[in-house]
């Protein structure tokens, strides 16, 4: 793995090269442009197409019966289920706690303020197909939806020849989705944005997929909302000479199997540390599944920086806003307040990056590519809407009325004044 030994200058100015070296591929704006104009005109038409074009399915239904999914999940076996079970109970107890409601002030005579908060009517899921199965994103996505109050989860996930992982029809189930759709790619979210005959239009789409659907996504918000735009999967760590080598370069393999363009990453001031986790991380590739993988991420987007100390360490880190932030260091949690930007933080020996993806509870659908720095990650709050309302009496429209005109005619409109004096 590489180990980079510079100044901090240069380590920074080149935290900062690789965060703006994003891909710009008009070819796949210009043929995700054409499948959503397809899918508007044509609607399941043009779903089916794509089902035969690109999944070599054919369906007669898009939707999977519920004796399906019910059936998936009686042959769940007893301890892959428990383990879901756990994951729902931890997920469901740190959501609740972001659970807000709106609010009513008279404070002011003859003046009502307030705020109503409402859930979204409809949300889509999307969920990637093929050799994947994000079972724990599905609770992840679905449970914040439904403890926010939204009664339509519409799940769609590319159609499969053998037909959908009985996993993800599990987790669906116990996660309390509505509907289930064997439509994927940048069609589906086509489908979910605008609606079709079989497929309900929602105010929301979320989820992780590939380019396509990423670009999909990206091209329909406006049109619905949508989580984020999800890049490659990434992992920081802060660690000085008391961590465990083998235990950093397993955390950082864990992420680096996810994707060839997935971002491993340490900051240490112990280039003796730095070594030892490199030599750990080469010997550790030989003997995992997707060592393929997991080898290009290393080789051409990790690296192992030494700093001076930890304050540069936390500083570099916090200027690459990582999606996955561990900080393995003595007291760990008493650096909480030096971590401004980071989509999840574990702190401890204890607290591998893994625990979160799972069953921890907070939740694994982060903000990436530096996006920490202003988004956050997903809960209950992305899954209501807030509308504001006002009442005055005529007294207290009256006591404020010069206010309002006076600055209504500085910026030119001139209706805004009259409209007020009209009830004067």
């Amino acid at each position: 793995m590489q180990i980079i030994q510079a100044t901090y200058e240069q380590l920074s100015a080149q935290v900062t090269q690789r965060q703006n070296q994003t891909a710009n591929k008009p070819e796949i704006e210009a043929a995700v442009a054409k499948i959503i104009a397809n899918v508007r005109q044509n609607g399941d038409a043009a779903l089916t197409q794509y089902a035969q074009d690109f999944d070599k399915v054919s369906l007669s239904d898009f939707k999977v019966p519920q004796a399906t999914i019910d059936a998936a999940y009686d042959a769940c076996p007893a301890d892959l289920l428990a383990a879901l079970k756990l994951a729902k109970r931890n997920i469901t107890s740190y959501h609740k706690k972001e659970i807000t409601y709106g609010f009513m002030d008279a404070e002011q005579p003859g003046v009502i303020r307030g705020q109503k908060v409402m859930p979204l009517a409809a949300v889509g899921l999307y969920v990637p197909g093929g050799t994947a199965a994000y079972p724990s994103t599905i609770l992840m996505s679905a449970i914040p939806a439904k403890l926010a109050g939204v009664e339509k989860i519409v799940m769609v996930t590319p159609p499969q020849k053998d037909g959908i992982n009985p996993t993800v029809l599990t987790a669906a189930k116990l996660a309390g989705v509505s509907a289930i759709y064997q439509v994927g790619g940048a069609q589906a979210v086509a489908a979910l944005a605008y609606g079709t005959k079989t497929i309900p239009q929602v105010d929301k789409i979320m989820g992780p997929g590939n380019i396509f659907v990423a670009t999909a996504k990206k091209q329909v918000f406006g049109q619905v909302d949508i989580d984020m735009i999800a890049g490659p999967s990434e992992i920081g760590i802060i660690a000085d000479k008391s961590a465990d080598p083998k235990k950093l370069a397993a955390d950082l393999l864990s992420q680096a199997e996810h994707d060839k363009l997935a971002r491993p990453m340490l900051v240490t001031p112990s280039l003796e540390l730095a070594q030892a986790v490199s030599a750990q991380v080469d010997a550790q590739l030989t003997t995992l599944p997707r060592a393929e993988i997991a080898r290009a991420s290393v080789e051409n987007e990790g690296f192992i920086a030494v700093v001076a100390n930890l304050d540069q360490a936390f500083d570099l880190m916090n200027q690459i806003a990582p999606e996955h932030l561990e900080v393995q260091v003595p007291e760990a949690i008493t650096y909480l307040d030096q971590i401004k930007n980071a989509g999840s933080v574990f702190f401890g020996e204890s607290a591998s990056e893994p625990l979160g993806d799972y069953v921890a509870g907070p939740n694994h659908i982060l903000p990436t590519a530096g996006s920490a720095r202003f988004f956050s990650p997903l809960g209950v709050l992305d899954f209501v809407k807030r509308t504001q309302f006002i009442q005055y009496t005529p007294a207290a429209l009256a006591k404020e009325s010069k206010a309002i005109t006076r600055l209504a005619r500085v910026e030119g409109l001139e209706g805004h004044a009259r409209a007020i004096e009209a009830r004067q």
